[in-house]
């Protein structure tokens, strides 16, 4: 029963850590985006209402043209403080592994942005950010929110596409993790028997 309980731990954590590196700032959990900003947290939610009517994204936008994205914030505080939002082209080769620090090591970032809201309150408690994207490919999102009393200011940096199918690598180690589990039980229970004359 231990060696069971073991593995199951085991396929637990992989598919964690899976889930845990898709994304610099941005959990999909139970099918819901959340982007986290410092200690803030924001229920991120995408359309194309052009070609795709009302079905929501997170990370993987299928077409070009029209998109919306929309953060709800998920903290009171977050609504009394400036919020920015800016997306640029991901020319720094990391893809789901990109952190803000990668981000700070471009020269002219204005140089790749194609979107930029300077940072607003939004006593709404909502950002709606509205872009034609005229190229498919691999974009970054940066979201910034200043501190309620101090001179802070917290940063979520996270990785998405436009026309592009990315490898669902969290799926796949996931799958992966439980074949692994699958084959350890069975061959957990095979040396249990013994071989009769």
């Amino acid at each position: 029963m231990r060696t069971i309980s073991q593995s199951i731990l085991v396929i637990v954590l992989l598919s964690w850590a899976a889930r845990a590196v898709a994304g610099g700032g941005m959990i999909l959990s139970t099918d819901v985006c959340i982007v986290t900003i410092g200690f803030y947290t924001a229920h991120f939610t995408g359309y194309q209402p052009q070609t795709q009517n009302n079905t929501e994204f997170c990370g993987e936008f299928p077409d070009e043209g029209e998109t919306v994205m929309v953060l709800d914030y998920l903290h009171q505080s977050l609504s009394e403080v400036p919020v920015g939002f800016r997306i640029i082209r991901d020319q720094l080769g990391r893809g789901d592994f990109v952190r803000y620090e990668d981000v700070q090591k471009i020269q002219n970032i204005d140089d790749v942005t194609v979107f930029y809201q300077p940072p607003i309150v939004k006593a709404n408690a909502t950002m709606v950010i509205s872009h034609v994207f005229d190229e498919k490919g691999e974009y970054i999102g940066i979201v910034t929110a200043g501190h309620p009393t101090n001179n802070s200011i917290y940063t979520a940096v996270f990785p998405f596409t436009v026309g592009v199918r990315k490898i669902p690598w969290g799926i796949l180690s996931m799958m992966g993790a439980l074949a692994i589990g699958g084959l350890y039980l069975m061959h957990l229970s095979g040396t249990g028997k013994t071989e009769t004359a």
